[in-house]
């Protein structure tokens, strides 16, 4: 059993045989989606998450282990190091409480208290401890000698000395950690050089530093640490950090004064006197600031993880976001000045044609006719299925524009946009957040290197209308626009969750082995960028893959690697009907045994649902094969092939609603939800500035997590409360 089993189970409150095995198949180099999806037997049926959990949870338990070792050489090597004290060490798991055990023994720079210890003092300072000492001056004339010139110096070296033993006395700090923990309160407030300027232009803070202004919110504020919000607590530390706010944490400083006074002072002499005055100097200068520092460490971490859960939900929402499928597409990157790029797809993505139009909202509006007639022309000869328009500058313009000359839906053969199949061709508009860095991208040019930016920008477009998952995985998660002060957390553990979802979703949607670009293969289970570019090469150069196993022939995949990878690549159209399923190769032999009892073929199983529902799948349990496994294949023979995802659908903003100008309280307006956090979710509602629904503001009942009640890209109706123009502010709500 692995070492950390047990108090893993303990901390996340799991099976120990579960947690046990778990750690084993990941120990073996299994994956998270591979042990979650396929070795549910073994882990009980454990879940992503909870697998996450379980390996973030061994790490940090690996990282403290090490930092245990590290201790007790460095006190080993002091040759202060006694039985007990390690046995305190190993018992400890607490980083906190180990560090506390650690802080007497710490190397540290030069103090107060060891230029006194040096000085010879630390017997005067143990004597006014016991605070027997009547008249302390009486025994301070005895340590009067070299580099101690008076009473008066060597009191004050012997109380420099208790201040340290206190600040380093792990009660001591317990005990104040349990009061910030309760009490503290965090306050920010306008640096004093921002305040002068802010006096000199009349109070107008946005005149005197622009920056500053967005902060106002925080310029004299104050609220009880334990309660704030993350958002509030990463907005307040940006603003500290560009130096806009000085911030402060704090519990009631005078009464924990006094708590450490009620366990030192034990009298009323002047010894007392002197320990009392030394455990104020220790809360002030030693113990305070060290706690205080701690504390704000901590709190930023809960902020970065909740900011990071946020973000990783909006991303999960994003790249599982409804496909338009394999249509001929026309994307449409959207410009005033420099026109509207078009480009026009095959339904595999492939760049079949690129220009540039100038509708009549652009300079030269005598070129609109020409604009119109051209999307007429490659809507005919491209044979286009739907459009997709970017979201940012001159959108709704351009929307408006495609839409005047779309054909009206006749069986006219002379009208040229008329869908050869007789299918409206549906108008999407796309969110262009992330296109421009994958357009300027190595994979971008590597892609289309005989194009320019907006030729990529454009393809990009279209190509998240028809495959979002395939396309977004392209760009780094921090560029798509869904996280939530994403800049301010810890960068690494932002990277490792964000590459753990989109790993989550490629895996949970499946992969088609033929069409995938190398991006998309890279973060199939098993594979990474090395594998994934082998799979390209042999693809290219053997034709498509007809069946899972013919994987076994790619360079460097091993039987590990294929293990691993095969569940999730999908084979449409392959000689057995089983690799166009999340079934894994291992049960395939299984499922035959199935279709063989039932007396027909595996295609006839899939397409034959009474067959299937005479199954007893109880006669089909072994010793690795439980219920688990086995109502997970019944359910991919019930869909083969399923894209978990749904169908994308059309959307239209409002269309007398054009700018912020045109915005009045108690409006009711369609909506898209574009970002989703803490305090609620913003909505596009087609004037190129984002409302916001307060949490406040979602249900006529209380919400504690926006998330339960929207989803990223949601079509929702809201109505306007207020209209700030001026810092181009909209507050919206659902109820």
């Amino acid at each position: 059993m692995n070492i950390f089993t047990k108090r893993i189970s303990e901390t996340l409150n799991l099976p120990e045989r579960s947690v046990d095995n778990t750690l084993q198949l990941l120990d073996e180099g299994c994956t998270i989606p591979f042990v979650s999806r396929y070795r549910k037997e073994r882990t009980g049926g454990l879940d992503e998450v909870q697998i996450a959990q379980i390996n973030e949870t061994c790490e940090r338990l690996k990282e403290t282990a090490k930092r245990k070792e590290t201790i007790i050489k460095t006190i080993s090597e002091q040759g202060r190091l006694t039985p007990e004290l390690e046995k305190r060490v190993n018992e400890c798991w607490d980083a906190a409480e180990l560090e506390d055990i650690y802080l007497p023994y710490k190397p540290k720079r030069r103090t107060r208290a060891q230029a006194a210890r040096e000085r010879g003092l630390e017997p005067l300072a143990a004597a006014i401890m016991l605070q027997r000492e009547h008249d302390p001056e009486q025994a301070a004339r005895r340590f009067v000698k070299g580099d101690v010139k008076d009473v008066q110096e060597a009191i004050k070296g012997a109380q420099d000395i208790i201040a340290e033993n206190i600040s380093e006395d792990e009660h001591s700090r317990q005990a104040l950690r349990s009061a910030f923990r309760r009490e503290a309160v965090i306050t920010s407030k306008l640096k004093a050089d921002k305040q002068a300027g802010k006096q000199e232009t009349n109070g107008k803070a946005d005149t005197a530093d622009d920056k500053a202004g967005k902060y106002s919110d925080y310029f004299d504020f104050s609220e009880p640490l334990r309660r704030l919000p993350s958002h509030r607590l990463l907005a307040i530390r940006r603003g500290e950090a560009e130096g806009i706010l000085k911030v402060n944490i704090s519990p009631d400083d005078d009464e924990c004064v006094e708590r450490l006074k009620r366990r030192y002072v034990r009298g009323a002499n002047k010894s007392s006197a002197l320990v009392a005055e030394a455990a104020g100097d220790a809360y002030k200068r030693l113990l305070k600031p060290s706690i205080e520092n701690e504390f704000a460490a901590l709190s930023k971490e809960r902020a970065d993880e909740e900011a990071i859960k946020v973000f990783a939900g909006n991303l999960r929402q994003l790249l599982l976001a409804p496909p338009l499928g394999q249509k001929r597409t026309m994307g449409i990157d959207p410009g005033f000045r420099t026109g509207c790029k078009v480009v026009c797809l095959d339904a595999q993505g492939n760049l079949l044609h690129n220009e540039t139009i100038f509708p009549d909202f652009c300079p030269g509006g005598r070129r609109a006719a020409d604009a119109a007639e051209r999307i007429r022309e490659m809507i005919g000869k491209y044979e286009i299925e739907a459009i997709a328009i970017g979201n940012g500058t001159a959108s709704r313009e351009t929307e408006a524009f495609v839409k005047s000359v779309l054909p009206r839906q006749t069986n006219d053969k002379a009208n040229i946009l008329a869908d050869p199949h007789g299918v409206k061709i549906q108008v999407f508009v796309v969110s262009e957040d992330g296109a421009s860095v994958y357009s300027a991208s190595k994979t971008a040019r590597d892609e289309f290197p005989d194009k320019d930016v907006t030729v990529r920008g454009a393809v990009s477009i279209a190509r998240r209308l028809m495959d979002p998952l395939a396309e977004l995985v392209k760009i780094d998660p921090k560029s798509i626009g869904v996280g939530q002060y994403q800049h301010d957390v810890d960068q690494a553990k932002l990277k490792r969750s964000l590459d753990q979802t989109v790993e989550s979703c490629v895996n949970s949607v499946g992969v088609n082995l033929n069409t995938a670009s190398s991006h998309l293969l890279a973060y199939v289970s098993g594979l990474g960028t090395a594998l994934a570019k082998n799979i390209i090469d042999y693809r290219a150069e053997n034709g498509a893959f007809t069946s899972r196993s013919q994987l076994k022939k790619v360079p460097r995949l091993g039987p590990a690697a294929y293990e691993q990878c095969a569940g999730f690549l999908r084979i449409p159209g392959a000689r057995n009907p089983l690799d166009n399923t999340a079934v894994h190769p291992e049960s395939y032999k299984l499922v035959e045994r199935m279709a063989t009892d039932c007396g027909c073929s595996v295609t006839e199983l899939i397409n034959d649902r009474q067959k299937r529902g005479n199954i007893d799948l109880r006669r089909y349990v072994t010793d690795t094969v439980g219920m688990p496994t086995l109502t997970d294949i019944m359910a991919e023979l019930e869909k083969p092939g399923r894209d978990p995802r749904g169908h994308a659908e059309e959307f239209a903003f409002d269309e007398n609603v054009r700018t912020i100008d045109d915005l009045r309280p108690g409006m009711l307006l369609p909506g898209i939800v574009t970002n989703i956090t803490n305090f609620g979710a913003f909505v596009d509602i087609g004037v190129h500035h984002d409302g916001l629904v307060h949490i406040s503001q979602m249900a006529d009942h209380y919400v504690s997590n926006p998330a339960q009640v929207v989803s990223l890209h949601q079509h929702v109706r809201v109505r306007v409360t207020d209209v700030d123009r001026k810092r181009n502010r909209i507050s919206l709500s659902m109820i």
